[in-house]
């Protein structure tokens, strides 16, 4: 079944969408359904505010992208960044622009994985905006959050002689993302309407570029071994370009080792199946939305025990510059070459086809 957004009206769609946002939280006061919505933060709490912008075209293609899988991603990585911060995200606003080509099941679609996302981390949608759209779809997610007083981790802190560290494994998303333009190219140049993707055994890079996490887990497990980073972020644009944003930020420089790069075994067997350079993407790729953080070498021992957190350099003076020590111990120059919105973009799709059935796997 199809129905087109006008038959709702712009309140009737907004009704329909967050008829189902239960607020959980303490602090949201009132939510949806009035003129603004009332945060009140417990205790002696600060309030972290971050806001993320996903534009068709530019930084997903719903040839290949669920939508229910986007409405989730949109969610989480604003919730990434509350806890890039040592923080705990409290409340969304949404605010979406759809285009004539989207019908209201599309558009509950997307609303269904910002709602799993919302119950899987606890977080209340409060608020947006819905508008017609002549550029396709356009999904804007602002997240509040709330982190004891004193007790934000910003990128500004890491010192000299820190150990640098990063949660989980790099360069899956990206080889997810591989992965997915190749079989919808794969797919348009077949011409045939029965086509399916090949998708076996690469399940892993696939979740991680359609539907990536929020390392909560690992600010609890830090939290839990009294370990408080002295500098963090979360890795959405390559971990070259993060770790150049915490050395300028702080003021200082770095040392990463090749060899200590965590790395999956299917993002490895992808890299190699398209003759991609395996470090290169782990560098570069961007969308982990791992942590990477540096803690004192006081602290060496006790990061050693948190399980999903890999120790992989240190942190220099400045005039040393940000290197990485390859596995010969040659030093090559860290550069930033993840995702820029604004030198990148993919496919046109402003003349795209109606959008149907989501993508089916032969899994």
């Amino acid at each position: 079944m199809s129905t087109e957004i006008s038959t709702l009206g712009e309140f009737g769609l907004i009704d329909r969408l967050t008829r189902e946002f239960p607020l959980v939280n303490p602090s949201s006061v009132l939510g949806v359904g009035d003129d603004a919505a009332i945060i009140a933060p417990e205790g002696d709490k600060e309030i972290l505010v971050t806001t993320d912008l996903l534009l068709e075209g530019i930084h997903f293609d719903v040839r290949y992208v669920p939508l229910m899988h986007l409405g989730y991603k949109a969610a989480v990585v604003n919730f990434s960044d509350i806890y890039a911060m040592n923080g705990t995200p409290r409340q969304i606003t949404v605010s979406i622009g759809v285009s004539s080509r989207f019908t209201v099941e599309n558009i509950d679609a997307v609303y269904a994985g910002i709602r799993l996302a919302c119950e899987s981390y606890g977080v209340d949608l409060v608020g947006g905006d819905t508008s017609a759209s002549v550029t396709g779809l356009v999904i804007s997610v602002t997240c509040l959050g709330e982190v004891e007083k004193g007790k934000a981790v910003r990128r500004s802190g890491a010192r000299e002689t820190d150990l640098i560290c990063v949660s989980g494994d790099l360069g899956a998303a990206y080889m997810g993302l591989q992965l997915l333009e190749r079989e919808n190219y794969v797919a348009a140049q077949s011409h045939d309407p029965g086509f399916q993707p090949n998708f076996e055994g690469k399940e892993y890079i696939l979740q991680r570029q359609l539907r990536p996490e929020a390392r909560k887990d690992i600010v609890e497990r830090l939290r839990a071994a009294g370990v408080t980073p002295t500098s963090m972020m979360d890795v959405s644009d390559g971990l070259s370009s993060e770790l150049l944003h915490i050395c300028k930020a702080s003021g200082v420089g770095c040392r990463v080792y090749e060899d200590r790069v965590p790395i999956d075994y299917q993002t490895a067997l992808m890299a190699e199946e398209l003759n991609m350079n395996l470090v290169t993407a782990a560098m570069n790729g961007g969308e982990d939305y791992e942590l990477l953080f540096t803690v004192p070498l006081a602290d060496k021992e006790k990061v050693e025990h948190i399980d999903g957190v890999r120790m992989i350099g240190y942190v220099t003076a400045p005039s040393l510059g940000a290197a990485l020590v390859s596995r010969d111990g040659s030093e090559l120059p860290i550069r930033a070459q993840g995702w820029n919105a604004f030198t990148e973009k993919r496919q046109d799709t402003s003349d795209a086809a109606p959008v149907g059935d989501e993508p089916k796997s032969d899994k």
